[in-house]
């Protein structure tokens, strides 16, 4: 008997609209948990009896109902924030709703035995920049020299040792938490990374307040996007060099540059998948630079990175059908 597939996400989430009408398409029915309509347009019933959880969580809009039970894949997509049937709730009453919610999703989560992409365990313990440098040191990889600091005399040494440009890049999150304030509050909408030349290098006095990440900046002859799901490795060769706007970073994508199917050496894809799996990981989104003389830099994995992008612009990388597929096998039984 064939299980289901439990996909959680929120309501604005195109990934997880492609891969359901996928494997809906497939033959198999997956649940959507939508965190931002949880708990209010869902209804648990959940009860421990002779040692296991049994119960049912039901999308109330639609009537379809998960048994706990017939759980055979999860998919954890996307965070956001809880949604309460009472907007009303105070802010004491809010935070001790969204704690306590978040404390019943978790321990549901984590009770499953199921196929995972990926468990919530494996995807926090491997979001940390700093410590996957380190390990992608340790695993072969080439990495740019680095540095912390939350005072400007280090960083002005640091520059000065590096013998030219660095840069600047955030480690959190690009969007320097304006996506956790309302539209009236944000005083910016985010950061890409920034190259810090002679003409900026007086901006260097400005850090103090929290700590800040600097790179060597490393030239490029063009990156890599690898993305591991399961066992495969879909590589897209984006050609971020041919325009003045996405030399730095790639991600303006207002901007029309070249991506192409990229194949990998064999030591090169092994490595991604096994630097993926040493979190015990089943997907991961990898950024590599790839220098003018050929080598391979690493820059950093997302456990949860976004692969639509790279697939409508490369459709022979079939990474869709490849998140379907391991999700599918899942609710067939593997684990």
């Amino acid at each position: 008997m064939t299980q289901r597939i439990l996909i959680v996400t929120c309501r604005a989430d195109f990934h997880a609209d492609f891969v359901a009408e996928r494997i809906v398409t497939k033959g198999f029915r997956p649940f959507r948990l939508n965190l931002d309509e949880f708990p209010a347009a869902y209804a648990l019933d959940l009860a421990f009896a002779g040692g296991v959880w049994h119960g049912t969580l039901t999308h109330v809009p639609t009537g379809d109902v998960l048994s706990i039970g017939d759980i055979g894949a999860v998919w954890t997509r996307k965070p956001a924030e809880f949604s309460f049937e009472h907007t009303e709730l105070g802010p004491q009453e809010r935070a001790y709703a969204a704690e306590e919610t978040e404390h019943v999703l978790l321990g549901l989560l984590y009770s499953l035995d199921c196929r995972w992409m990926s468990h919530p365990a494996a995807v926090r313990a491997s979001q940390w920049k700093g410590e996957q440098l380190l390990r992608a040191a340790r695993m072969g990889f080439r990495v740019p020299d680095s540095l912390i600091a939350n005072r400007p005399v280090p960083v002005h040494r640091f520059r000065a040792a590096a013998g030219g440009d660095i840069v600047f890049k955030t480690l959190a999150s690009p969007f320097l938490g304006a996506d956790k304030v309302d539209a009236d509050e944000r005083i910016t909408t985010g950061v890409a990374t920034t190259r810090i030349t002679d003409d900026d290098v007086d901006m260097l006095d400005a850090v103090h307040e929290v700590p800040c990440f600097f790179q060597n900046r490393i030239e490029k002859a063009y990156e890599l996007r690898v993305t591991v799901i399961g066992e495969h490795v879909f590589a897209a060769k984006i050609h971020s060099q041919d325009d003045a706007r996405t030399c730095v970073d790639y991600r303006e994508f207002s901007v029309d540059i070249r991506y192409e199917s990229y194949a990998l050496p064999a030591d090169l894809a092994r490595r991604c998948r096994e630097f993926v799996r040493s979190y015990g990981l089943n997907y991961g989104a990898i950024d590599l630079i790839v220098t003018p003389e050929g080598d391979f830099v690493f820059l950093e994995n997302n456990p949860g990175g976004q692969f639509l992008f790279v697939e409508q612009l490369v459709p022979e990388l079939r990474m869709t059908d490849a998140v379907a597929d391991y999700l599918i096998a899942g609710a067939r039984g593997e684990r």
